[in-house]
């Protein structure tokens, strides 16, 4: 039996045959173009692409270094190049209302232009209007209102003198007012003389100014009409000066513009409200003339230019935008403030725009996990992509805080969304937003790895020439390609299998090309892979030494040789960050007569995983199908993974742990030159686990450097054999007949192994046969039932 489990040292590494490398350097090879092994993905981004209807956005998901990031913006650009350009988009002042802002589409390239042709406009009027109001023309018409106005009002007074003189009786104009005062000889009477007059002379003067008073009253009672003719006069006059010399300016621009909605409109209302502030604009202070210009001017800009949100004059296609920090006001824009006097202002200029705006008309591509970071960003992007226009807000308005802000008019949005993700997230995004499924239609699988076969390993070849031309690398051989071809086996867990992930070859490469320039070389070849793998694997070997050191001055108990009875070594893999390496861990078990069943002892301290908790309950399944059909299978035992202080999960120590317990049972010793892993079924069929090869080679490990004797192996499942990319010094020491590995398919296979005994079979009367593992357990098992009763 043993002959048959061992495996030759061909099946443990698959080696990469350089006659299927038909080249001597990546030197001459053609660039790869496209995705290594990505045709389900392409498919996909193509499908999801070409669909134009609402809610076909896609969720690009796969681990990290497998080129999802790269792949998702080469193919959204291939496509975007070929599009038409989007349109471009401005916020202009609401003449009506300034809270609420008018945005307004142009045709590419148009935005600029009307931005440029309205600063023109605006320093034209500056010009043009004080030019006007200067002009002798309306100096005389001015002059003329005023004169109009001045001699109505002469006229009524000296109405009034006329008749004060026939009274004897002067009329005087004191600081603006108008007096009266009797007169005498042609000298007005002072108050003295006036005192000594008659008193019937005093009364008829009395009589006399009061009966003037009242016909200057009367008199002047149209003055305050006359005074609002005179004004509504001027300011017409004003109005027409500033429409004469206004509407010559604006009519180019009229008919520049006549095709765009909203344009025309806003020139008509940008005219009418610059006549009817001109006088304003003009001013009538003739001091600092300079700092009245700035202010002019900046109240002009402020009131009447175009703040221009997007500009796709540059823009080849539809654009390909990728926010890497997908806060709420780099996605959505935002309304700054300024500070004037202490107080904080904003106006239509002060809109800045949001990678929405952006990527409007295109491809905007986010990372889900970055998104999700992002307090309010998920729920504001659905509500975007639902109602298919993008709002400038404040989020802290979800808090109730309110602030007087802008509120601009929203922009129609008409743009693709990429989500860039892992597998967790898309499915916990599925399962936790009903939503999802209905706004991402479109799944972008990454695959992780690619079939081994000749056309692959040729296209892999060319694809090293790429990334390395890419990075500036020098070409490699093919004994290095080669050498690489199995390392990406050894990355994808599999001999039929090539590693997607591209980020971790690209790394390898530029550690390789480093270790080539400092021996010198003019090309990449296998030493340097070579050289680069074992610097790596020192780098982060610190704590898988740490771990061999404690075992070999046994701190912790692991045997290489001899025999003991409850006592195995399982195989186990620790993952520290991206570095994962194998240990051997001591596994006991202990039994005696009682009915608690077979207790694990990492669950009972809440130490052990579901999975791990599983594979152990699945032991008594085993039990009772295997050895206690016609009697109760009754026993108490309990299992451990000795000098375990963290968690365990994983069942891929339940094949050792059935093993251990057999030999608890049954007082059959297991040779400790034997490591063990695999997962069982309740039949006894031995499964496949992961990590296989660190695993073996973690025992290789701990043989080696206490001295291989020849005797020592690693058993594994029948089914992890394709797994097999061992290091070469485990694959040499196999040849030599120093180490060994077998792989089993049964429980039955393993006990052989590990007891140096047959297992047995079951005979025609239901029994095993004597003398074997099997019987002495149906034995043992009896005389436990036999016990509790």
């Amino acid at each position: 039996m043993e002959k048959d489990t061992r495996l030759a040292p061909s099946q443990l590494y698959r080696v990469c045959d350089t006659e299927l490398l038909p080249f001597k350097t990546t030197e001459n090879l053609e660039n790869f173009s496209g995705f290594f092994g990505q045709e389900r993905a392409i498919e996909a981004m193509e499908f999801g692409v070409g669909m134009h209807r609402p809610g076909y956005n896609l969720f690009v998901m796969g681990n990290p270094h497998t080129g999802r990031f790269s792949f998702a913006m080469d193919s959204l650009k291939s496509v975007a190049k070929k599009q038409r350009k989007p349109h471009d988009w401005v916020y202009l002042n609401n003449l009506d209302d300034s809270r609420h802002p008018i945005s307004v589409r142009l045709p590419a390239g148009k935005a600029g232009q009307l931005r440029r042709d309205i600063k023109h406009l605006l320093e034209s009027i500056l010009v043009e209007l004080p030019a006007a109001f200067e002009n002798p023309a309306y100096q005389r018409q001015k002059l003329k209102l005023e004169r109009n106005f001045t001699r109505l009002y002469d006229k009524a007074i000296e109405d009034v003198e006329r008749q004060a003189r026939e009274h004897s009786i002067a009329l005087y104009r004191d600081s603006g007012s108008i007096g009266f005062t009797p007169v005498s000889e042609g000298q007005a009477i002072d108050e003295a003389v006036f005192s000594q007059l008659p008193e019937d002379v005093r009364d008829a003067f009395n009589q006399a100014i009061a009966y003037l008073e009242e016909v200057l009253n009367d008199s002047l009672t149209e003055m305050p009409q006359w005074r609002r003719e005179a004004a509504e006069k001027l300011k017409q006059l004003d109005r027409d000066t500033a429409r004469t010399a206004v509407t010559p300016l604006f009519l180019p621009l009229r008919d520049k513009y006549a095709n765009i909605n909203g344009v025309p409109d806003y020139l008509t209302k940008m005219e009418t409200s610059l006549v009817k502030s001109a006088v304003d604009l003009v001013g009538e202070e003739k001091t600092l003339e300079s700092s009245f210009e700035s202010q002019r001017r900046s109240m002009v800009e402020t009131e009447y230019s175009v703040n221009l949100l997007v500009d796709n004059r540059k823009t080849k296609g539809s654009p390909v935008i990728y926010e890497a920090h997908p806060s709420y006001e780099n996605l959505f824009g935002r309304v700054e403030y300024t500070s004037e006097m202490g107080a904080l202002v904003t106006n239509h200029r002060l809109i800045r725009p949001g990678a929405l705006h952006q990527a409007n008309g295109g491809y905007l591509v986010l990372e889900s996990e970055k998104l999700l970071e992002q307090p309010f960003v998920y729920s504001a992007l659905k509500r975007a992509l639902k109602s298919h226009q993008i709002r400038i807000e404040s989020p802290a308005s979800e808090f109730g805080i309110s602030t007087i802000t802008l509120d601009p008019e929203p922009v129609p949005l008409k743009v693709k969304v990429i989500l860039i993700g892992s597998r967790q997230t898309y499915y916990l995004l599925q399962e936790l937003d009903h939503d999802f499924e209905k706004m991402f239609r479109v799944v972008v699988d990454f695959d992780e790895d690619v079939q081994r076969t000749p056309a692959s390993i040729r296209n892999y070849a060319r694809l090293m020439k790429t990334l390395a031309d890419e990075e500036g690398l020098a070409p490699l051989t093919r004994a290095a390609v080669a050498r690489l071809v199995e390392h990406s086996s050894r990355l994808a867990e599999d001999q039929d299998l090539l590693s997607a992930h591209i980020g971790e070859l690209v790394d390898l490469l530029c550690e390789a090309d480093f270790r080539r320039i400092r021996a010198d070389g003019d090309y990449i070849d296998a030493g340097h892979v070579e050289l680069a793998l074992g610097a790596k694997e020192r780098r982060t070997s610190r704590m898988s030494e740490k771990i061999q050191e404690s075992i070999l001055n046994e701190t912790v108990l692991i045997d290489t040789e001899g025999q003991a009875v409850g006592k195995s070594n399982g195989l186990t893999v620790l993952q520290v960050g991206d570095v994962a390496f194998g240990t051997p861990a001591r596994i006991t078990a202990t039994v005696h007569p009682g009915n608690r069943g077979i207790v694990d002892i990492e669950r009972e301290v809440a130490l052990g995983q579901p999975i791990h908790s599983k594979g152990v309950l699945i032991l008594s399944g085993y039990l009772g199908h295997q050895y206690a059909q016609d009697f109760p299978l009754t026993l108490s035992a309990s299992i451990a993974l000795e000098q375990s202080y963290g968690y365990v999960d994983g069942d891929s120590a339940s094949l050792a742990e059935i093993c251990t317990l057999i030999s608890a049972l049954t007082h059959i010793p297991i040779l400790q030159r034997y490591a063990i892993t695999g997962s069982i079924n309740q039949y006894g069929e031995v499964q496949a686990i992961g990590g296989v090869n660190e695993k073996i080679e973690g025992f290789f490990h701990l043989c080696q450097t206490r001295g291989l004797t020849g005797k020592q192996g690693a058993v594994i499942p029948k089914a992890n054999v394709r797994n097999l990319m061992l290091k070469s010094e485990v694959v040499a020491a196999v040849e030599a007949g120093e180490f060994h590995i077998h792989a089993v398919a049964t429980v039955d296979e393993c006990l052989e192994i590990l007891m140096d005994r047959k297992a047995g079979h079951r005979k025609e009367d239901g029994n095993y046969t004597q003398r074997s593992v099997n019987h002495k357990v149906v034995l043992r098992l009896r005389e436990l039932a036999k016990a509790k009763a």
